[in-house]
């Protein structure tokens, strides 16, 4: 495995002490999203997945593009990540050694507001040939039922909301601050809908960056008086619910 380019300082890492619990807990995207894609695209034969982490959206795209290079500059987000035969991945920031005008789109799933987006940008524009489509998203505070909501919105806003890093705030404006130079689409609406029990919903918390940091200010007390009142509204852990995440996107040709 090749070590990170030089680029890869360019991004904020705050998951590579976390990669295991990253791959087993973060939802993975709808497939009607990368069908979108992959249909305003001038082309499916190879996209490259900028700030893949473990691979949650490279291996969506990898059903309908021939090819994906799908780079994180964490190794230990890649040695996690999720095998794919049209898949490779790489310890990589913004030199994808990819031929110039050679891929048909590039995307950026959850990872926008981590990394240096000229930089991006620069590498999008030489490897896209003409038409190519950059595609960024992320999503939102999830929803599951009134009851409990109340008490994740208290504990995202209130509990660990000091140690939020300030980039949390693209992802609260749904990336529509960041300047991106594309001829935007207006996307229909996508949404991550899922299925979890009390504790991997709680294993999906403890990824937050925000909990990480937390965690290593004050120890676990105020993770564990959230499981506690979260398991008071949740009923038995083994209970599966609907957590639903709402997928904010920016589409469209690289201009």
């Amino acid at each position: 495995m090749p070590p990170p380019d030089a680029g890869a300082r360019a991004f904020a890492d705050h998951f590579s002490s976390q990669a295991p619990g990253y791959a087993k807990y973060r939802p993975r995207y709808p497939t009607a999203l990368f069908h979108y894609l992959a249909l305003h695209a001038p082309g499916t034969a190879l996209a490259w997945d900028c700030g893949t982490g473990n691979g949650q959206a490279a291996v969506g795209l990898a059903e309908r593009f021939f090819q994906v290079l799908a780079t994180d500059p964490s190794a230990a987000q890649i040695a996690s990540a999720r095998p794919h035969p049209r898949v490779e991945y790489r310890v990589a920031g913004f030199d994808t050694g990819l031929a110039p005008a050679s891929a048909q789109l590039v995307t950026v799933a959850q990872a926008l507001h981590w990394m240096d987006v000229d930089a991006l940008v620069r590498e999008a524009r030489r490897i896209l040939q003409p038409g190519g489509v950059l595609a960024a998203w992320c999503y939102s505070l999830c929803r599951i039922e009134a009851p409990i909501d109340e008490l994740v919105e208290f504990f995202y806003r209130v509990t660990v909301g000091a140690y939020w890093p300030p980039e949390r705030r693209l992802v609260e404006d749904g990336y529509r601050t960041v300047a991106l130079p594309i001829d935007e689409l207006m996307v229909p609406p996508f949404d991550i809908v899922t299925e979890m029990t009390l504790p991997q919903f709680l294993g999906y918390v403890e990824t937050w960056s925000a909990v990480q940091r937390c965690l290593a200010a004050r120890g676990r007390d105020s993770l564990d008086a959230f499981a506690r009142s979260i398991g008071e509204r949740w009923g038995a852990p083994s209970i599966s619910r609907r957590v639903t995440f709402p997928l904010h996107t920016r589409v469209g040709e690289l201009r």
